[in-house]
């Protein structure tokens, strides 16, 4: 599978929009716009590199999320001069890093799942990321930081919990890549669908009940939907 654009994005939940948007600006992230996506979901976008930080302020209360395995962000910040843990408005653990140390640009996410050897094969065979070492898989530049929970996977959430809730894939075909996902054992969570003329996406989950965007977003892949 060959990707749109060399990041993953992610996507977190909030009913404190505010908060997190300030928070968020005030590390250094960039604001680029604000989306509506329906049923109450308004999308503030902020950049990292090329990768997006989508943070969805929901009109409607959210419910606490089950045990997610996004268990941190990873944000590689100008100007970082060494790792420092934190914690947004929401609780979301946050990590500022150096931009390159431990190959980190723009965002990564650490992952906590069941088996590494599993999460392993599904996001390099189904999904055509790379693995550069043990447990560390790259889309692009972007970095999926995989470590075993020593559990059994995670119960199903719904998608609009609050906390990090999903990663995006910029992919040139959605249908194609949907198709090719869960023929290779993705479950399949939500067909593809158009956003106006801005992407066509859909959703799958990988094998700890993480929600993966496919996003043939027009800007990004270059032809429009």
């Amino acid at each position: 599978m060959s990707f749109a654009k060399a990041f993953f994005d992610v996507g977190l939940f909030t009913n404190q929009a505010s908060a997190m948007r300030d928070y968020y600006q005030q590390l250094g992230l960039s604001f680029d716009h604000s989306l509506k996506l329906g049923g109450g979901v308004l999308q503030h976008r902020y950049q990292a590199d090329d990768a997006i930080l989508k943070i969805n302020d929901a009109r409607d209360p959210l419910a606490e999320a089950s045990a997610s395995a996004l268990t941190e962000l990873l944000i590689a910040l100008p100007g970082c001069s060494e790792a420092v843990k934190k914690q947004d408005p929401d609780g979301n653990c946050i990590r500022l890093v150096p931009p390159g140390k431990d190959d980190i640009q723009g965002l990564a996410l650490r992952m906590s799942v069941s088996d590494v050897a599993t999460s392993t094969r599904f996001y390099t065979e189904v999904l055509g990321l790379h693995e550069l070492r043990a447990g560390v898989l790259s889309c692009g530049k972007g970095l999926l930081l995989l470590q075993a929970s020593g559990q059994p996977p995670c119960a199903a959430s719904p998608l609009a919990a609050r906390g990090l809730r999903y990663l995006t894939l910029q992919i040139f075909d959605c249908d194609k890549t949907y198709a090719h996902a869960i023929g290779h054992g993705a479950t399949g969570v939500r067909e593809p669908v158009n956003m106006g003329s801005t992407a066509r996406i859909a959703f799958i989950q990988d094998p700890d009940g993480v929600w993966i965007e496919l996003s043939q977003r027009a800007s990004v892949a270059g032809k429009s939907l």
